[in-house]
C-alpha cells in the first residue's frame, strides 16, 4: 500500500500541473488579443505587486509565528 503513495503524488502533481499550464497559456493567449491601454496595464500591475506582497508579508508572519511558538530559534549569529 505505501509503495503507490508516491505513484499516486506523482501522478496528482504532472495532472494538476498540466492543467495550470494549459490554463495559463490559454489565459495569455487570450490576453494578447485583447487591447489594452497603459494606464489600465499600470493599474493591474500595481494590484497584483500589492497583492503578492500582501500574501508574502501574511507567509512570512505565519511562519515566524508558527515557529516561535515551536520554540524555534531565528536568530541571526
Amino acid at each position: 500500500m505505501i509503495d503507490w503513495v508516491p505513484v499516486a503524488f506523482l501522478t496528482f502533481k504532472v495532472l494538476i500541473f498540466g492543467a495550470c499550464m494549459f490554463f495559463a497559456i490559454k489565459w495569455h493567449y487570450d490576453q494578447g488579443n485583447k487591447v489594452m491601454d497603459r494606464r489600465a496595464l499600470i493599474r493591474r500591475g500595481s494590484k497584483f505587486f500589492a497583492i503578492f506582497m500582501l500574501a508574502l508579508l501574511c507567509v512570512l508572519a505565519f511562519t515566524f509565528g508558527l515557529s516561535w511558538k515551536l520554540g524555534m530559534d531565528l536568530r541571526l549569529p
